[in-house]
């Protein structure tokens, strides 16, 4: 309950953060608003499956809190899945029945083991997030040197109006600026997706 009472302190704070910047992070938003949903959206999916993870172990706590109370019967809403085992060896009966060290040590590796298998696809999205944003990058930076090109392209070196030319390289300007603009957003989103989700992630394994 104390980690998920922290993860939900953060994500209430991020979320306050969010509606403070709501203008900038609107406008960079829009730069590349495919690219930067998809972000979004993964960290959306990656956040709710980090807090589930920490949901699941409720009925593993309190089979844990019911057998340290030493009740008449170990009755909990929802039998345990990674103490099944345990649960398995220790019997229902009222009576108290110990585990050996090995026996205790086996188990405890086995359940942290299986802890860390249903943190792979955390871990994995938080590296898809890191890697959408450098997509974006390597994207805005290649739609940024093609505009470069054509801008030069486009000058004339003859002894033609320098008012004209001067509006034609301000116009070829937009587009490199907007795909730096794409790069830079994609790598604001995906870094502080990353960042968010990793925070999450460390709580929860915990």
């Amino acid at each position: 309950q104390r980690f998920l009472t922290r993860m939900v302190l953060f994500v209430i704070v991020v979320l306050a953060i969010g509606a403070f910047l709501a203008g900038p992070l609107h406008k960079a938003f829009l730069a590349n608003p495919a690219l930067n949903g998809l972000i979004a959206g993964v960290l959306v999916l990656g956040i709710i499956y980090v807090f589930r993870q920490v949901l699941v172990l409720r009925p593993e706590v309190e089979w844990i809190e019911t057998t340290r109370r030493g009740g008449p019967a170990l009755v909990v809403p929802e039998a345990p899945t990674l103490l099944a085992p345990m649960a398995t060896m220790m019997g229902e009966s009222a009576g108290e029945r110990q585990l050996s060290t090995m026996a205790m040590r086996s188990l405890l590796d086995g359940i942290s083991s299986r802890l860390d298998e249903s943190r792979e696809l955390s871990r994995y999205l938080i590296g898809l997030l890191i890697f959408l944003g450098l997509l974006g990058t390597f994207w805005g930076l290649l739609g940024t040197i093609g505009a470069v090109g054509k801008t030069i392209q486009s000058l004339g070196v003859g002894g033609g109006d320098f008012a004209e030319s001067f509006e034609t390289l301000r116009a070829g300007l937009e587009a490199p600026l907007t795909g730096m603009s794409t790069a830079f957003s994609s790598s604001l989103f995906g870094l502080a997706g990353s960042l968010v989700l990793g925070f999450l992630d460390l709580q929860a394994g915990q």
